[in-house]
């Protein structure tokens, strides 16, 4: 599928600042006064970023709102409202770090559930998905929670904890690219269960349905090369996991520090984003005699 900018931008902030204030809202980085604002802000501010970016690849982002009158169909609907119920829960809970208060865990605990269900849904926006059977199996929510919990392991400091993240989000990005190769024939998605026409006997593409490319074509067709699909897994399993690991092993965990490694995570997570997009084929391809 054609990977849009506002759509990588969209998961890959918005995971990474729900998983930081998951980490900030369970309590497990205790900062008070400036170093709370900073944080708190740098949480909701990747968690905001992310939101706002998904409504540019809206025909109309003026009616985005609609999307929350359509939770009890929509898993972006239930985004919407997770993200806003974990934002607004988690809003005392930082006022209270700022200014040098303090609430009882289970304003923190709520309000990480909400991260966690937040995340959860932006994955199974695309799981339920069946037309894009890369899509449809257990490894999609897996790498969504796995690069939310890694971002906001290293951004809270938690150097043991997201060098282990790191380890198992490497393994995790592995697997799912080997296992996501085989989905497209595992579901058995051909030309003639395209065109409905399978029973009468095989199915091939005699002529191009449009003379053009149309919105389809654009929007749901992408060939990545395999040369330069193999390439951009390396980076992005070394930069989203294998080097942000190490770095956290080796070096102390000064601010800068660390900074750096959720600087070089975050590459390689919008790395793995675009192929997540860009490696998705759409059965809708068949039907065009593309794949």
């Amino acid at each position: 599928m054609h990977p849009a900018p506002s759509v990588i931008v969209f998961t890959t902030l918005s995971g990474a600042g729900f998983g930081l204030l998951a980490f900030l809202a369970l309590g497990l980085l205790p900062v008070y006064g400036l170093q709370a604002f900073l944080i708190w802000g740098l949480g909701y501010g990747l968690a905001v970023i992310g939101l706002l970016a998904s409504t540019f690849h809206l025909g109309n982002p003026q009616r985005a709102w609609r999307a929350f009158t359509q939770w009890r169909t929509s898993w972006l609907s239930r985004e919407g409202w997770a993200a806003v119920a974990a934002l607004l829960l988690l809003a005392p809970v930082a006022l209270a770090a700022i200014f040098g208060g303090g609430l009882p865990p289970v304003f923190g605990l709520v309000g990480a559930a909400f991260c966690l269900a937040t995340v959860i849904a932006t994955s199974m926006i695309y799981t339920q998905l069946k037309t894009v059977p890369r899509w449809t199996f257990w490894a999609t929510p897996a790498l969504f929670l796995a690069f939310a919990a890694t971002g906001g392991a290293i951004m809270t400091g938690q150097a043991l904890l997201a060098s282990i993240l790191c380890a198992l989000l490497a393994i995790l990005m592995i697997v799912a690219f080997k296992l996501g190769d085989r989905r497209f024939g595992e579901v058995g998605a051909s030309m003639g269960s395209a065109t409905g026409l399978g029973s009468v006997g095989k199915v091939r593409v005699l002529a191009q349905p449009h003379t053009g490319p149309n919105y389809l074509m654009k929007e749901m067709i992408h060939v990545v090369g395999r040369k330069h699909a193999s390439t951009l897994r390396r980076i992005a399993v070394t930069l989203a996991a294998i080097l942000p690991g190490l770095m956290l092993l080796f070096m102390p965990p000064h601010p800068f520090v660390l900074a750096v490694i959720a600087a070089i995570h975050l590459m390689g997570a919008f790395a793995a984003r675009w192929l997540f997009f860009a490696e998705a084929e759409h059965v809708v391809g068949l039907y065009y005699g593309q794949r």
